[in-house]
């Protein structure tokens, strides 16, 4: 019989940029299993009202809790900053998510210095990493920008040479302006982009600065959360991975293998190989292979991570 320590991690996301918070996890929390959502029929999140982006929150945490998952990570800035505060009112198990991890990262990194916060509009437009710094620390301020432009990028893989660096550029121009002395990749998708903008953050304010991942800071903190719980799995061996997603585009298998880091089964039945993007600490290879699964159809994710679709 299956512990509820042994039951699966649930990560759910607008879309595939969650995966690069899965790929964390699987890093942070090896032998953890894992099910992962991508609402991939509904995306992007940040352009919709707060009250829809509540109303498919709920409907993605609930297949996830249908799964039988131990908590939630919401893989979403857009949600983390709307919904996080309902979806742990109606829903009876953890709950976490991406911003207060990332922020309280920034805030240990910034040693009291303005931070500034790169992120989609929507998750701008918000004002949750001001709240969440705030919360920690009442003298460091921050300054967000939406980049909009490096989302696009990370999804067609375009992440070296000069357009990616222009782009970042022109993003964190304003932000070192303002002082910032830590950059927080408050997207998903950013992570992909993360040498082009260290890079020109570095020639920016004149050397390097800290780049707050956010990813790998929910990671640590969602490692810590199963411990002190006594959530964690008491498994040694790898974990397994479940992509369910809402829709099936014709580049799902190479844009999901680039976030993830992994092969990815696609709609056609293929494995793509993933673009290696190695984190910060220079990792990226070496992670244990994906332990076979078989559904009821026989299918078997040996040869690359298998992908279900549902509907929501």
């Amino acid at each position: 019989m299956t512990s509820h320590g042994d039951a699966p991690l649930g990560v759910f996301d607008s879309g595939l940029g969650g995966l690069t918070v899965v790929r964390a996890l699987r890093r942070r929390c090896p032998a953890e299993d894992i099910v992962y959502l991508g609402d991939t029929a509904r995306v992007p999140y940040g352009t919709r009202s707060p009250e829809t982006v509540v109303r498919y929150a709920l409907g993605c945490a609930r297949v996830l809790i249908e799964r039988g998952v131990k908590a939630i990570v919401v893989a979403c800035n857009t949600v983390s900053a709307v919904a996080l505060d309902m979806l742990r009112v109606e829903l009876d198990l953890p709950v976490l998510g991406v911003i207060l991890p990332g922020a309280r990262a920034a805030v240990a990194a910034s040693r009291g210095a303005t931070i500034g916060v790169l992120g989609t509009a929507g998750t701008i437009a918000s004002g949750a990493y001001p709240r969440a710094v705030a919360s920690l620390s009442t003298r460091t301020e921050v300054a967000g920008q939406a980049a909009p432009l490096l989302v696009s990028l990370a999804e067609e893989g375009w992440v070296e040479g000069e357009v990616p660096r222009l782009v970042a550029r022109r993003y964190l121009e304003p932000l070192i302006g303002a002082g910032a002395r830590s950059i927080v990749l408050g997207c998903t998708h950013f992570p992909l982009l993360r040498a082009a903008i260290e890079a020109e953050t570095a020639a920016l304010a004149g050397g390097p600065l800290p780049i707050v991942d956010s990813a790998s800071a929910t990671a640590e903190e969602v490692a810590s959360f199963l411990a002190e719980r006594g959530l964690a799995t008491s498994r040694s061996a790898p974990g397994s991975l479940a992509l369910l997603v809402t829709d099936l585009p014709k580049s799902f298998a190479s844009v999901a293998a680039r976030f993830l880091g992994e092969p990815v089964v696609g709609g056609d039945g293929a494995s793509r190989s993933p673009t290696h993007v190695a984190d910060g600490a220079g990792n990226g290879a070496g992670r244990p292979p994906i332990r076979p699964e078989t559904d009821g159809a026989g299918r078997s994710g040996a040869q690359g991570v298998d992908v279900e679709q549902i509907d929501l």
